[in-house]
């Protein structure tokens, strides 16, 4: 997405909001709200619904999940695993929608954003039966930070052995927003983390995502067994954390590698409206709040100034600007499987906000909307993942008592 090189663009942005009459290439049209906003119910249906235009029907695989977060898939095992917030680690059958609890899994703070969130499995899984989690835990202050940890799952067994945790994004913090959190490894076994901002409102310079002396708003890089790899960017800078790869971010609920590539990219929330899609460097500063489409809440305010005017951030290769409608995003993915060669390479986004599934054409870095999926059901799209067998689209809603669903052919 290319973006208007006229700096008068902030006046005419704050006019066109206040008109409702403002549009621009990728705006959504719809209302957008933050994680913390209460939302609808979005409750499955239970349903098959063939649709020949879309040229996919929905099935559900399970039901009366708790606000799931995140799923992996178990090789050659009809059971995936789904994180619900509320803590508990689940594995739900593919073929008969069974639910079984894992016990083992640590003990998470669930106040607010907080909770069990991500899961994926070690690379060389199940030869390192690792699952690696993270979530939201309290220090003897009450306060809270995003965790990452792992433990050997038997998954006949029903648990999880030798829990341990790996890493804490410090500082820990008196808030119980903006936890990132999604946890992703690249082709070479390192793993990624994201964390919130933790709803800093400190909008200048001194923002703690501008601050790579601490883990707020920023993507971290961990080897495997949670050391930190020697080529990270700031290894060699004594003032800030050697966990970090890239930072000014202010909440990625979104992360995934681009299949054939070394590409990792991240959807990212705004504040009013300003989300984006990113392509993350190492060592990049992505600009939060300095540089950034969005506004402040209630104010249709501008925050910092525009990132194509800037030299010291990187700019969003896809955003939503303020007055937009923007386009609060959860978990992403890109198509590779071969259940729908029209989507192949294609990039899947769940909205939360305006309840559908984003689907979005990429060309290099260029990219375009191509559609919205499964809209009109009242459904919070929280993360969405390819089956590595089937090819089939997996889609988790959002909500207190939740489906599992799944995108099939015609």
């Amino acid at each position: 997405m290319t973006a208007p090189q006229d700096t008068s663009r902030r006046t005419l942005l704050k006019a066109g909001a206040a008109l409702g009459a403002l549009t621009t290439v990728g705006c959504t049209g719809f209302p957008t709200t933050d994680e913390s906003d209460s939302t609808p119910n979005g409750n499955g249906s239970g349903e098959t619904d063939g649709n020949s235009s879309d040229g996919f029907e929905i099935e559900e695989v399970a039901e009366g999940l708790g606000h799931p977060w995140g799923i992996a898939f178990l090789p050659n095992d009809s059971r995936l695993l789904v994180t619900e917030r509320l803590g508990r680690l689940t594995l739900v059958d593919q073929e008969d929608g069974t639910l079984e609890p894992v016990d083992g899994t640590p003990e998470v703070y669930t106040e607010g954003q907080g909770g069990l969130l991500d899961v994926t499995l070690h690379p060389e899984f199940p030869d390192e039966s690792w699952i690696y989690l993270t979530y939201a835990a309290v220090n003897d202050a009450g306060e809270s930070a995003t965790h990452l940890g792992r433990g050997r799952i038997d998954a006949d067994e029903l648990r999880l052995a030798d829990f341990e945790t790996l890493h804490v994004a410090e500082p820990f913090v008196d808030s119980d927003g903006h936890f990132g959190s999604r946890a992703v490894f690249d082709e070479e076994g390192a793993l990624y983390v994201t964390t919130g901002d933790r709803q800093s409102k400190e909008f200048g310079p001194d923002h703690v995502a501008q601050d790579t002396s601490n883990e707020l708003g920023a993507t971290l890089r961990l080897a495997p067994d949670g050391s930190i790899p020697d080529d990270n960017p700031f290894v060699d800078d004594p003032e800030a954390r050697d966990s970090i790869f890239s930072y000014g971010h202010r909440n990625a609920q979104g992360m995934t590698v681009r299949p054939g590539t070394d590409e990792l990219w991240q959807s990212e929330h705004g504040e009013g409206d300003g989300d984006e899609l990113n392509v993350i460097e190492a060592g990049g500063n992505y600009g939060w709040p300095v540089a950034t489409y969005a506004c402040e809440y209630g104010t249709e305010e501008p925050l910092g100034d525009l990132p194509d005017e800037r030299q010291d951030t990187v700019e969003p290769v896809y955003y939503w600007e303020c007055g937009t409608g923007g386009y609060p995003p959860a978990g992403m993915t890109f198509y590779d499987g071969g259940a729908f060669p029209d989507w192949q390479g294609d990039l899947f986004v769940g909205n939360l906000g305006a309840e559908y599934l984003g689907r979005f054409t990429v060309e290099g870095r260029n990219v375009s909307a191509a559609g919205s999926l499964l809209d009109g059901r009242g459904w919070r799209i929280r993360d969405v993942e390819v089956a590595p067998d089937t090819g089939h689209l997996y889609v988790l809603v959002d909500a207190e008592d939740a489906p599992l669903i799944r995108l099939v052919p015609e």
